[in-house]
């Protein structure tokens, strides 16, 4: 069995491998004869939506922290309690400014007007301070948050980007707003980390078409109508959230632009590439196709491994266990028994079997038929089981008749397990169609001798249970 299911493993191993490293090779030939046309139309797309994805991902950073901020209960009630000791807030913008590594973080009261910062009060905010513009545009948002670029108040020489998040109380009235400061250079430094990673000029625009933050090397205009050869397609790029051109430089390079508005910023995310970069990203392509292969090819293994050793353990199940009542198989008990005996000996403890069987279960049969025979018995061994222990074992025997094992386990407990048993099966109503019907058992108990087997346990259970028929049934017999 186990070589079976070796062999079928390792074909459909080499079937999956095969197949996936063909389908991979004529895609790369196919792509590297087609690439040229494809590349305005699909793979810069793709990489400006790769590059789109991560710049929202680092980018938006701020914005997870400040609205983490904003639903701190802490503030709230900081707020709330009349905002008694500064330094508490200030210590709380001093977690949060070092667990994020952030310049800087914020918080501004709507009662008091101070500007709450890490190092204390800095000031307090005015109305008729441009400096201070930002907040109040802030108390009137209809949004949760707006992100700016702004002077930071604790240094105004330093450019920032900002996130101002509301604060609101239960009742939705204004507390303040807060939030964190990434500085323009961080961002700087993720341009410079995607063009490094995908050999292509990275840079963001206003909503004017103005250059608003670049990386090194950028030796372009400031403003997108001002470079070469877009004198007609900055203003398609400008009113359209996502956009594809190409254009000829006068150098004789052609340029491959693709345009995504972020919208929490308010910016494009420009990406250009220069000329045809087919070789390496058809090559990267296939790596990538063969790893995703491999990927697929793993989990199909994995799939079908755990798929034929849940039906190997159904087979088991199907061997082990009696299909009608889920009691253990004949085939098995001479194992359990095994166990059973070698346990109680490390122990020190005793082993008692229990033999059952139903009385004129014939009757039944002939009566109301094989099916309400069987449900006859499904319900008898439900009963058996509900009335011991889950380290007991119950076997069906054949027919009528179960074989139940106590491990830990002296004559007196049980005849009295064994009687729970026979008044709990005399009190169940069987319903066949309008009749109600009772039923009995009777049972004979014993234990185990010193090494003594199997058959000749079973042999002496038996005798008990005669015994039980012989008295007239529904009844109890023990035999030491």
């Amino acid at each position: 069995m186990v070589q079976r299911k070796l062999f079928f493993v390792s074909a459909l191993c080499l079937l999956l491998v095969a197949g996936f490293l063909a389908t991979s090779l004529v895609s790369y030939f196919v792509a590297k004869d087609s690439v040229a046309t494809q590349l305005q139309e699909q793979m810069l797309p793709l990489t400006s939506d790769n590059i789109y994805s991560e710049i929202q991902r680092d980018l938006l950073q701020p914005l997870l922290i400040s609205s983490l901020m904003a639903h701190d209960t802490f503030v709230s009630r900081w707020v709330s309690e009349g905002e008694q000791d500064p330094q508490d807030i200030a210590e709380y913008l001093a977690r949060i400014q070092q667990k994020y590594n952030t310049i800087t973080a914020f918080f501004v009261s709507d009662r008091t007007r101070n500007y709450y910062h890490p190092r204390g009060v800095l000031k307090q905010v005015d109305a008729e301070n441009p400096d201070d513009a930002w907040y109040f545009r802030s108390r009137e948002l209809s949004s949760e948050y707006e992100i700016n670029v702004d002077n930071d108040t604790a240094d105004r020489s330093r450019l920032s980007i900002f996130v101002n998040y509301r604060v609101l109380d239960e009742q939705g009235e204004l507390l303040g707003v807060t939030g964190v400061g990434l500085s323009v250079a961080s961002v700087m430094e993720l341009i410079e980390d995607y063009q490094a990673r995908y050999g292509r000029k990275v840079y963001f625009v206003d909503r004017e078409g103005e250059v608003t933050l670049h990386g090194s090397g950028f030796n372009d205009a400031m403003r997108l109508k001002n470079k070469d050869g877009l004198d007609r397609l900055f203003v398609r790029i400008l009113t359209s959230p996502s956009a594809s051109v190409s254009y000829n430089a006068k150098d004789g390079n052609k340029i491959y632009l693709n345009s995504r508005l972020v919208p929490e910023f308010d910016w494009y995310l420009i990406v250009e590439q220069v000329n045809d970069p087919a070789a390496q990203r058809i090559e990267r392509a296939l790596i990538i196709n063969v790893l995703v292969s491999l990927v697929i090819t793993v989990i199909v293994l994995l799939t079908a491994y755990f798929t034929l050793r849940g039906y190997q353990r159904r087979l088991e199940q199907m061997a082990t266990q009696d299909k009608l009542t889920g009691a253990a198989s004949r085939q098995v008990f001479d194992i359990i028994f095994s166990r059973a005996v070698k346990s109680a000996r490390r122990r020190q403890t005793s082993v008692a079997l229990v033999s059952l069987d139903l009385d004129h279960f014939k009757n039944i049969n002939d009566t109301y038929g094989h099916q309400s025979g069987d449900e006859v018995i499904r319900t008898v061994s439900a009963i058996v089981l509900a009335c011991v222990r889950d380290t007991d074992t119950l076997c069906r025997w054949g027919g009528e008749e179960f074989l139940l094992l106590l491990e830990d386990c002296d004559l007196e407990r049980a005849a009295k397990v064994a009687e729970s048993i026979r008044v709990a099966v005399e009190a169940h109503e069987f319903r066949f169609g309008r009749d109600v019907v009772r039923t009995s058992v009777s049972l004979g108990v014993t234990v185990q001798h010193s090494e003594e087997s199997l058959n000749a346990l079973v042999d002496r259970v038996d005798r008990a249970l005669y015994s039980a028929k012989r008295e007239g049934r529904n009844r109890v017999c023990t035999l030491p």
